[in-house]
This record gives C-alpha cells, structure tokens and sequence, in this order.
C-alpha cells in the first residue's frame, strides 16, 4: 500500500524516540550515583586495602579487594542518590544543580528512593557476606551520617565542612578494614589525609558557587567579612597539616624515599594553590584550586601504592 512507508517511517521515528528516552533515564540514574565522586572513594578505598594487605605481587588477594571496591561504590552510590533525594527542592534552586535528575523532573522522587536505598542496602550487606564486619559497619556508619548528619547541617552552620569530613575520610578505612579486619595507626593517617584534603577542596566549591548556595539557603560560608577569614583557616591550616601528615608513612618507614620526594612536591604544590586561594579569594584561583586537589589526591595515594615496603 502506498501509506506503508509512510508507516514504517512512523513506527521507526517512534522506537528512534522510545530509544532516545530510554537513554536519558539511564544517564539519570547514572547521573544519581555521582560517578565523578564515586572515582575518588574508589581511589581512596582501593588504596587503603592495598596498604592493609600484607600480600604481594603474585599472591594479592584480587577478588576480596574486588569486592571491596564494588561495595564501597553501590554504598556510595546508594548515598549520592539519596543526598539528591533529599536536596531535590534546593538542587532546583541553584544554576549548577537545577538540571540534576530529580531537581529536573527527569526521575520521580519515588524511583530514585527505591534506587538509592537498594543500593545502600545491597552494598553495605555484599561487604558483610564478601569481606567482614567491620568494613560493613564503617561503610553503614559513613551513609548514615553523610545523609542525617552533614547533610542537614550544610543549612545550619558553616561548620558542616567540619562534620561532613568525617564521614567523606573513611573509605580508607573501609579498605584497611576489608585487608587486615581491624585498623591501626597506618589506617588512621590515611583517614587524616582524606580528612584534611577535603576542606580546600570543599572550599573552592563553596566560594565558586557561594551565590548559589545563598540562593538555596545553604550557609556553608560565614556571612559578612568572616567569610574571607573563614576562608583562609579552612584552606591554610588543612593545607599546611596536610604537607606534614602525608610524610609520615616514609617517616615511618612504610614507604620509600620516592614516595616522600612525592609527598613532598605535591604537597608543596597543593599549599601553593591553598595560600593563592586564600590569599586572592578569587573565582580563578577557586577553580584553579579544585583541580589541584581533584590531581592531587589520587596522585598522593598513587604514589603511596607503588612505594609501600
């Protein structure tokens, strides 16, 4: 019949859009779990478990570090997802978060707590049945009070960068904890590092997007003028304990005179970047410091990784 192409044409443009949709509510998902963050708690997870285990090339123990990882990121996805959740009305009001997924419209308020506690769920209870108790726990502990916690508190006081460290420093112990089933002091600095980094890193989100976050009701910087001097201590000081804390594994002999030289430039590098920040409290040198600490980080435990003894 003379219509059939006509109809074909029809039926293909329709699957071409169902196709199309169906792409875009996959991205949303993906788009949820925060894969850029999630990068970095990998980075962080895999190398505290591979300074905990005490086995070396060709022994490593590859599935349980595996599974470790895999966990770790269905809980921080889990963790991402439910943030959004729970900012959705706030994320409508800022330019940099309007077109996330649930602050969009793209997915339903619904789906994405379905989402994000199963994956909460599934990936604390795959770290107890793959790797131990522990390293489940402090994964339980870490979603907890990132959602109950820092969360509530990034619209109470500025001091939520303080809180939100805590649990943003512990994948490592997560690693560590799925190595050797315990922590000590080793396990205890790598937590130092993560914690100390996160606040220039946060505070060159905060002070690029401070227009944004009023306009949402978020207080993550003082009012007034004590916001430059808030400013400089979250950057100057972190940054300066930082340069300090990251030498003590060759310090103590658990790396080699590569991995100190490393520390040492970085870190040297990474202060620079801080005291221009701090000093200049510009959108340039904010941006400028969020790369450094977005290259910084993995390259510290890149470095720490090749060095262990």
């Amino acid at each position: 019949m003379a219509t059939e192409p006509i109809l074909h044409a029809l039926d293909f443009a329709a699957v071409q859009r169902h196709r199309i949709a169906s792409s875009s509510v996959l991205f949303g998902y993906w788009e949820l779990t925060k894969p850029e963050i999630n990068f970095l708690i990998v980075v962080t997870t895999a190398a505290g478990f591979w300074m905990g285990t005490n086995t070396a090339f060709p022994n490593f123990p590859w599935m349980p570090f595996l599974h470790t990882l895999l966990g770790t990121a269905l809980v921080a996805s889990g963790a991402a997802t439910l943030n959004q959740l729970l900012e959705a009305r706030y994320d409508a009001q800022m330019h940099r978060t309007a077109r996330r997924p649930l602050a969009s419209g793209r997915i339903p308020p619904t789906h994405a707590l379905w989402f994000g506690a199963l994956l909460s769920f599934f990936g604390v209870v795959y770290l107890a049945i793959s790797t131990n108790a522990l390293a489940s726990l402090l994964a339980a502990f870490t979603l907890l009070s990132y959602l109950f916690v820092y969360t509530p508190l990034k619209r109470m006081t500025p001091l939520c960068t303080l809180v939100g460290a805590i649990p943003g420093a512990v994948p490592p112990l997560i690693g560590w904890a799925a190595a050797r089933g315990r922590l000590d002091l080793t396990a205890g600095v790598l937590f130092a590092i993560v914690f100390l980094w996160q606040f220039p890193h946060f505070m060159s989100i905060a002070w690029m997007y401070r227009e944004d976050y009023r306009r949402a009701g978020y207080i993550v910087l003082p009012a007034g003028d004590r916001k430059n001097r808030f400013v400089v201590w979250q950057c100057l000081l972190p940054g300066l304990s930082l340069l300090v804390v990251a030498i003590v594994p060759a310090l103590r002999g658990q790396s080699g005179i590569v991995y100190f030289a490393g520390a040492v430039v970085a870190g040297g590098l990474f202060l620079y970047y801080n005291a221009r920040f701090a000093l200049q409290r510009s959108v340039a040198s904010a941006r400028q410091l969020l790369l450094a600490s977005i290259v910084y980080l993995p390259t510290l435990f890149a470095l720490l990784a090749l060095g262990k003894k």
